[in-house]
């Protein structure tokens, strides 16, 4: 599925672009999510994790863009991508009404209003297609992300102890949060 770009003036007065990323784009896709995954224990891998070739990433992006059931979209700020979200609509009769979101974005873009911005037009795209419940999941210690789902509405229904194990031998917790369109 493909997002049409739009743009959107971030709250230090820059203009920044949302739109689903391109094939070519594979290179830059991987090196944000590399470097997001470096900034912060509340993604799901660590930047070596990431270690996928750059045609099997130009793959995942030519099926999302095809994709009837997935939706990316990148922010990009100054020609530099700032920020990545995704949501992918569960099929079937019995799973059809739920869709699964995530979110990443760089450091030094965060508190600029791009995670909201990138928010609103899942939760937009999620209610256009008839959704009824949208999910995710945030890492035990991460106030910064739950304090966004909160502001849109999602609330936690379910806890998965020890979900993680960090480098350090430390686990932390997923919560499961969902919010009813």
């Amino acid at each position: 599925m493909i997002f049409e770009p739009k743009e959107i003036v971030i709250k230090d007065g820059r203009r920044a672009v949302l739109r689903t990323p391109e094939v070519d784009e594979a290179e830059s896709q991987l090196n944000f999510i590399k470097t997001a995954s470096g900034e912060t224990d509340f993604l799901t891998r660590y930047p070596e994790e990431w270690e996928i070739p750059l045609e099997k990433e130009a793959a995942w992006i030519s099926s999302v863009r095809s994709s009837p059931n997935e939706l990316v979209i990148a922010c990009y700020v100054d020609g530099e991508q700032a920020g990545s979200c995704d949501v992918s609509f569960l099929m079937g009769k019995k799973a059809g009404h739920r869709a699964g979101v995530g979110i990443a974005l760089l450091r030094k873009y965060w508190n600029l209003g791009i995670g909201s911005a990138l928010f609103s037009e899942l939760i937009a795209a999620a209610r256009a297609r008839g959704t009824e419940i949208i999910e995710l999941e945030f890492v035990e210690g991460n106030d910064r992300a739950r304090h966004l789902y909160e502001k849109f509405g999602f609330s936690i229904v379910a806890v998965k102890p020890k979900a993680f194990k960090l480098k350090d031998g430390s686990y932390r917790s997923e919560f499961l949060m969902q919010k009813y369109l």
